[in-house]
This record gives C-alpha cells, structure tokens and sequence, in this order.
C-alpha cells in the first residue's frame, strides 16, 4: 500500500453520481489532490488521496510539527469545509483524520451513522459564531476607601502598598469574572448552543490586556441578525469591554464525538 485517505468532513449522500454540486471541479486538499466523495449509506465523506511518504503515523508527526507545513494544511482542511458548508450541511471532522483506504471509510460511515445523524440534527441550518473579548487589566476601578496609614513606618507603608496592589488586582479578576458572566449570557440568549475556549496565549496570539471570554455560538441562520444586533447592544452596554466577533463557520465545535482519528 502506498497510499492513504485524509478525511475532511461528512455530509449528506448528494443527489448525483459524484457530489459535483457540491465541490468544485478545481478544489484540492492538503496534499494539492483532488478531493472527492466516498458514500455509504446515505452518508458521504469528502476525501483525498494523500501519499504515505507524507501522510504515514512518523512523517506526518514531523509536518505538525514543521509550522510551516501545518499552517498551509490547516488552511486547505478549511477551505474543503467551507467549500461543502456553502452547499450542503457538514460534520467537520478533526484536522489529520487518515484512513487507510476507501472501505476503512465506508465501514465509519456505516459504524458511526448514527453519531452522524445525530450532529446533523443539531447543526443543520446552523452557523457556528465566535466572540473574543478583551479588558484592560489597568483600567481605573471605583474609588475605594483609604487605608490606614499604619503609623507612617517605611515597612508597613510598604506592605500596605503591596496589599493595596494585590487586592486591586484581585478586584480586578472579579470584575473581568462578572463582565464574561454577563457577555456570555447576552449573547447565548440568541444562540442554541455555546461551548466555552480557554483563553488564547497572550503571547501567541498577541493581544493586549486580558481575554475574559473565548466562545463559540451556535446560532441558527434565520436568526443570523439577531445574534448580530445582540453583538452591538453589548458593544454599547459594556464599553469597558472590546469585543472582537468571527463567522460564520462551519460547526467545528458542535459535531461532538463524531470527530475521530486514525492513522494508517
């Protein structure tokens, strides 16, 4: 064998011979290769044939860890996504998802159908929306009452002024605590659905001040304007708060456990 089959997303069996209605004719994967629909059961995985030498268990560990590499797949695994959840309804499935062959394929589709049912029952017609939000840390607080001067020594000046520091700080998190409470209650009123991210790597992402929430909503397309009006109002309820939105995506953090992975 000298090859392998990198699995993008599910979606419905279409109606023609090859899904051509729902992947253009010039769509590529990750290895640059065609991608193509391999169907069971009513069901139809959206595939590519990937070589061995690149997509076997130790070289495709070296590509994740090569950023380069990862950043162009990572961008071609999307792009086949929101190609399909353009047509049709998708389960994306997990970045590097590799079978062995066809029927390793058509045996999931047929194993896991009823996984698959039940993500398309929550998803269809849904769009996934992500909301950041960032505070500053060293905004001014409500002025709180002075401390004591404890004497006026050089030493307890001292640890009154690290106490004051630490309780502000401290004041600070619960305030950052209450505004993500209070965001992410707003907004989930116009979504079915929310799944709560850890915060980003401040140093990866390379954002200022502290990201209280980073979540994403399930929101239903007919109500696509809500979730946007909703967005502005807190905007101007909370402008002590930056909020930074992205979407529509297809439904990566709604698909459940359907997201596996294999290697060959």
């Amino acid at each position: 064998m000298n090859g392998a089959v990198w699995v993008y997303a599910v979606v419905p069996e279409p109606a023609g011979d090859n899904g051509t209605d729902l992947l253009s004719g010039d769509t590529t994967g990750v290895a640059g290769e065609s991608v193509r629909l391999v169907a069971e059961g009513g069901l139809a995985a959206a595939t590519g044939s990937v070589p061995l030498s690149d997509f076997a268990e130790e070289p495709l560990k070296e590509h994740l860890e090569d950023l380069r590499w990862l950043e162009a797949a990572a961008r071609a695994h999307h792009q086949v996504i929101e190609e399909l959840h353009r047509a049709t309804d998708v389960v994306p499935l997990q970045f590097a998802t590799v079978y062995h062959d066809d029927d390793a394929v058509r045996a999931v589709l047929a194993g896991r159908a009823g996984d698959f049912a039940a993500a398309f029952a929550r998803t269809r017609g849904r769009d996934e929306w992500g909301v950041k939000a960032y505070v500053d840390p060293g905004a001014p607080a409500p002025a709180a009452e002075p401390e004591e001067s404890g004497g006026g020594t050089p030493g307890t000046a001292y640890l009154l002024r690290r106490k004051a520091e630490q309780r502000s700080r401290e004041d600070a998190y619960g305030r950052a605590e209450k505004r993500a409470e209070q965001l992410r209650a707003a907004l989930a009123d116009t979504a079915e659905q929310e799944v709560a991210h850890r915060p980003q790597d401040q140093r990866l992402a390379g954002y200022e001040g502290w990201m209280i929430l980073n979540d994403s909503f399930l929101v239903p397309r007919a109500g696509a304007e809500d979730f946007s009006t909703c967005v502005t109002a807190c905007r101007e309820q909370f402008p002590d708060v930056r909020l930074e939105v992205s979407g529509p995506w297809p439904p990566y953090s709604f698909v459940g456990r359907e997201n596996r992975e294999e290697r060959p």
